[in-house]
């Protein structure tokens, strides 16, 4: 672990506070315990100062003016470049309410005036510590990624580019040979590669940019604000889609109860997507394919239910990203992303997944959300 000193030497700490004296007195600590200071007169100024500058961590009065402290945190949690800097209130306020409110904004720490030199550097110590392990744990992370990435990536991308270029060569070489019909269903079978390529590609890379996410804990809390309404809409639409898609005909079999739920519109919908396309890849045609919702308890949840090839008790212990079950028996596209995207997306909201599954039998999936405050 680091030492104090090693931590400080190369920080850069915002002091946002109006009185001059106090600023001083704080930069002056500071600079003797090896960092660099920067000051701001108030809010307005702390915010540009804070984007401009980019400091390690944020120290900041609650009352000043112009902005006080509480709108100053605000701005700086919604601007992507200062969402994340670790940030430490100053005040002479000590009742509950306060502190509650700062904390509800996102604040890391909160202090009350007079504190002494080694109780603000041990503060500081504390939050830079704490970001340094976040970091680290975002690496691991991230290393493991690459790794799952390097060993993986290459099959899955070969597969269905060997089929475009297959395809495309034919098409170069023997066109004039080629009635229309066959140059049309050549077409429609690089195009199909080329979707799954498509499709592939941005599974590789949501799941990778979900881990980044997760190392993150303030991304974590911002992304949780988020709320999808008119669920049924949405979830009929997609479900109506992949069954026109997948020429299923009447198969998928929809009873929704509406609702709201603690996600974005654009990852509910990734969840529907990925849940009834598995469904339906892995079930025979004039099989039902059952989408459910409900409300229970203050959560909402999403079933989908399948009479596919079904899962052993094994493969379901083992879905994780880039892992695919029987590779040399089945070839299962997607690289076995489907079903570990989804579980990851649901979890940073709060939720959960259950998967219920038997050989030759069929899968039912359940992902659980908080329902939103009204």
């Amino acid at each position: 672990m680091p030492s104090l000193k090693e931590l400080l030497t190369v920080t850069r700490i915002l002091i946002i506070d109006d009185d001059a004296m106090v600023r001083e007195m704080i930069a002056t600590a500071l600079e003797q315990a090896g960092m660099e200071p920067v000051q701001a007169p108030d809010g307005q100024q702390g915010v540009q100062v804070a984007i401009s500058t980019q400091p390690d961590l944020i120290l900041c009065d609650v009352q000043m003016p112009r902005l006080d402290g509480y709108a100053t945190l605000a701005q700086l949690r919604k601007n992507p470049s200062t969402a994340t800097i670790p940030f430490i209130f100053l005040t002479g306020l000590s009742d509950r309410t306060n502190i509650r409110q700062g904390m509800d904004l996102g604040a890391d720490d909160f202090l009350s005036k007079p504190i002494t030199v080694l109780e603000l550097l041990g503060a500081i110590h504390s939050r830079l510590e704490k970001r340094r392990l976040t970091n680290e744990h975002g690496e691991r992370k991230l290393e493991a990624l690459r790794s799952s990435i390097t060993l993986s990536l290459p099959h899955e991308i070969r597969t269905p580019l060997s089929g475009i270029i297959g395809f495309a060569e034919v098409l170069r070489d023997d066109s004039a040979d080629l009635t229309p019909a066959e140059i049309s269903d050549m077409a429609g079978l690089i195009l199909k590669s080329a979707n799954r390529l498509g499709n592939l590609t941005e599974n590789f890379l949501s799941y990778a940019q979900l881990e980044i996410l997760a190392s993150d804990p303030d991304r974590v809390s911002l992304l949780r604000t988020e709320r999808t309404a008119m669920l049924d809409m949405h979830i009929d639409e997609l479900a109506r889609k992949k069954q026109g898609e997948a020429g299923r005909g009447e198969d998928i079999v929809v009873n929704l109860t509406g609702g709201e739920a603690a996600i974005s519109n654009a990852h509910m919908r990734r969840v529907v997507e990925e849940l009834v396309d598995n469904a339906v890849k892995f079930s025979a045609p004039g099989t039902p394919v059952h989408v459910v919702t409900e409300r229970t308890g203050g959560m909402f949840r999403l079933s989908v239910t399948d009479r596919g090839i079904g899962m052993s008790d094994r493969q379901i212990a083992e879905i994780s990203a880039y892992n695919q079950f029987e590779r040399t028996t089945r070839e299962q596209q997607g690289a076995g992303l489907g079903l570990a995207l989804v579980k990851r997306l649901i979890e940073l909201y709060g939720g959960s997944v259950v998967l219920r599954s038997e050989l030759g039998k069929g899968t039912t999936v359940t992902v659980t959300l908080p329902i939103p405050p009204s």
